[in-house]
């Protein structure tokens, strides 16, 4: 195997550890990119008997991570922007879209395979609820939360990537735990020890899907936690709770109701690809918890349907 070969082996996790420090799809496939170039370029220079070639590209990436957090924004969610939306309230004014965590196709990000206990906690710690969180972190803690909590790497491994102690690695992480867990309730399902078992209820799935297409509002509301929320990037508009979701809704006068869905997958969660008047609008991630839909974030750029692979403009359904 040559050595572009072994680098690009490890392609996926990078973009996976990239992504949850940077929170862009984009962002984190440039920071990869980066992080083999240097690695190919300074191939010469890497001694197997010192550090594996793992453990020298994580070294690498964390250093482009650093670089580039240091001329980007903190990218967000909704909920983190503004307080939730009156009903009947306007949209208001779209933000850039560098304001939000961007969604990330599964298949950038988590590797294939693998054991079934470490692929749920990859999952987990892609979704958008704990990307964002992650992105309140300073980018060293960030990077330390990450490699401690979601790669499992020992304290000794990473003062030694991060060219500090274990004492104050073992410091940095327990601030970043600290600031993970004072933040909204609704994060505290997102975290590296999450224990569900990933699996998707394809029931439930298919009672949206059924519900939404058909413009049953009462159906998919009773699809919803109690304190679901709904967003839609690149607003800074949300809404907080079932009522107010339902309310939303109905005042939509049917909008969606001749909408189409074509499933996805993003951030380790089912999605789908929305389609109005047969041409693409809006991305669609849902989030579970406790068996309900506990978060609908859509995506309002169909420019994202060609990094999902979705089509512009799909085939009509066809009649029989």
């Amino acid at each position: 195997m040559t050595f572009e070969e072994r680098l690009e082996e490890h392609r996926v996790e990078l973009t996976g550890y990239c992504y949850r420090m940077l929170a862009g799809a984009a962002e984190a496939e440039d920071a990869v990119q980066e992080t083999l170039v240097r690695a190919w370029k300074n191939a010469d220079r890497f001694d197997e008997s010192m550090a594996r070639l793992r453990t020298w590209l994580y070294r690498i990436a964390t250093n482009v991570c650093l670089d580039m957090t240091r001329s980007v924004q903190r990218r967000a969610l909704a909920m983190d922007l503004r307080p939730s939306s009156p009903l009947g309230g306007s949209l208001g004014a779209p933000l850039s879209p560098a304001a939000f965590v961007q969604p990330v196709p599964d298949r950038l990000v988590l590797p294939a395979g693998g054991d079934p206990a470490e692929a749920a906690v990859g999952r987990e710690t892609i979704r958008l609820a704990f990307v964002a969180a992650l992105q309140a972190l300073p980018p060293r803690q960030r990077a330390v939360l990450i490699l401690r909590e979601v790669l499992c790497w020992s304290a000794d491994e990473v003062a030694g990537l991060l060219g500090s102690t274990p004492a104050a690695v073992n410091s940095a992480l327990q601030r970043a735990r600290a600031t993970l867990s004072a933040r909204r309730p609704a994060d505290a399902n997102a975290n590296a020890h999450a224990t569900g078992s990933g699996e998707v209820d394809e029931d439930l799935l298919e009672r949206y899907v059924a519900a939404f297409t058909g413009y049953d509002v009462d159906g998919l509301v009773a699809l919803l936690h109690q304190d679901a929320t709904m967003s839609m990037p690149p607003f800074a508009w949300w809404l907080d709770g079932r009522d107010a979701i339902r309310a939303a809704l109905l005042g939509a006068g049917g909008a969606c109701s001749d909408d189409r869905l074509l499933r996805t997958a993003a951030n380790g969660s089912p999605a789908f690809g929305q389609y109005r008047d047969g041409t693409a609008f809006g991305l669609v991630i849902l989030d579970f918890r406790d068996g309900l839909i506990a978060a609908m974030t859509t995506y309002l750029d169909p420019s994202l349907f060609a990094v999902f692979g979705l089509p512009m403009n799909p085939e009509p359904p066809s009649r029989r």
